[in-house]
């Protein structure tokens, strides 16, 4: 696409076109000067549809488990049972870490952990009970469309019913992790145990129409090209027109350090920054029917943020108090980021921060 074509694409786009998966790849390839008018062009689409309000969710990470059936190559957290660091925590844990959430005053618990290949429905239902006891009202964010499956299999029961008993048990909001690139090509060679993009998209959309609300998400940067980062935005885009059931994209740069696919030469060093603002920006422009796209800080550090932020970002996801899976594969500062900080990275670009639920409700 030449450098004319792309400014008469983005100003199409400014004026409403929906962006084609040719398109959207032809953005992420651009190598010039050119990234700042796409970065410029998604910034101005930001301020159309959430205006200058950065939020943020005060939430923390709760790690059960980190032993995982499927052993992802691009995955530097999951253990097999044998392995000399694999831990599943009980009750006891799980209830002190509730303790502190509410002594924390988050709105929102974040459960993060390998789909344990013993756990079934019940495993889940106990958790969210234990948790639900501790403290009553707080949004319980877990269970990605794999754990699902996986506990409807263990159960011989149908997804639907698993997702009605988690409900039932304090299920708040559902994860769309699990994803990484929904195109199966890419998933034979990073995830090959996990659900098809079939399947994925199936227990996504069966949780929407039961009125669950639920993240969406993308790992790129290792063996996927621009064009699978296009296909995925397309699922999404779908699901969306259809259900309306997402809340934000979640992009999430793949974290060479310490995984398997990179330590085997099959994936490159992860996603250049190049990579990273094309990509933010591009998610902007092609889901239009989405109105958050987040910004990852422990996955690209603070000041590569607030960047994120001027091509089309508009959340930082949470405070997290901990996020072991990022600080596993390598990544830094990953533990906590401080709302006063947010504040002062935020007013620097001349926007307002905001505190948020899980479902994107503003706070105070």
């Amino acid at each position: 696409m030449s450098r004319n074509d792309i400014k008469i694409l983005l100003n199409d786009t400014l004026n409403g076109h929906r962006l084609t998966v040719e398109e959207a790849e032809s953005l992420m390839k651009i190598k010039d000067r050119q990234i700042w008018d796409v970065a410029r062009t998604a910034d101005e689409i930001r301020e159309k549809k959430v205006g200058d309000v950065v939020t943020y969710v005060r939430n923390q990470n709760i790690h059960i488990t980190n032993i995982c059936r499927n052993l992802c190559h691009f995955c530097a957290f999951g253990k097999p049972k044998s392995d000399s660091e694999a831990y599943l925590y009980k009750e006891d844990f799980v209830r002190n870490a509730a303790r502190l959430a509410k002594e924390r005053k988050v709105t929102e618990i974040c459960l993060l952990s390998g789909v344990h290949p013993d756990f079934a429905t019940q495993n889940y239902e106990n958790i969210l009970g234990w948790i639900t006891e501790e403290f009553p009202g707080v949004d319980i964010h877990t269970m990605s469309p794999d754990e699902i499956s996986h506990a409807a299999k263990m159960d011989g029961i149908t997804t639907k019913e698993v997702l009605e008993r988690v409900v039932a048990a304090g299920l708040g909001t559902l994860q769309g992790t699990g994803a990484e690139i929904l195109v199966d090509s890419v998933r034979k060679v990073i995830c090959p145990s996990k659900v098809s993009t079939k399947e994925w998209s199936r227990i996504i959309k069966e949780a929407h129409s039961l009125g669950l609300k639920s993240t969406s998400t993308i790992m790129y940067g290792s063996v996927d090209t621009e064009k699978d980062r296009a296909e995925h935005l397309s699922v999404l885009r779908d699901i969306q027109d259809e259900t309306g059931g997402f809340t934000e994209l979640v992009p999430l740069p793949y974290l060479y350090q310490n995984t398997r696919l990179y330590e085997r030469g099959l994936a490159p060093a992860g996603a250049t920054g190049r990579t990273d603002l094309l990509f933010f920006a591009t998610a902007r422009l092609f889901l239009d029917n989405f109105d958050n796209i987040q910004i990852s800080w422990g996955k690209v550090g603070l000041k590569f943020t607030q960047l994120g932020l001027l091509a089309g970002g508009n959340d930082y996801g949470g405070t997290m108090f901990a996020d072991e899976v990022s600080i596993d594969a390598g990544g830094d500062g990953s533990d906590y980021f401080d709302p006063e900080e947010m504040k002062r990275v935020t007013e620097d670009i001349g926007r307002v921060l905001r505190q948020r639920t899980t479902r994107y409700e503003l706070i105070g």
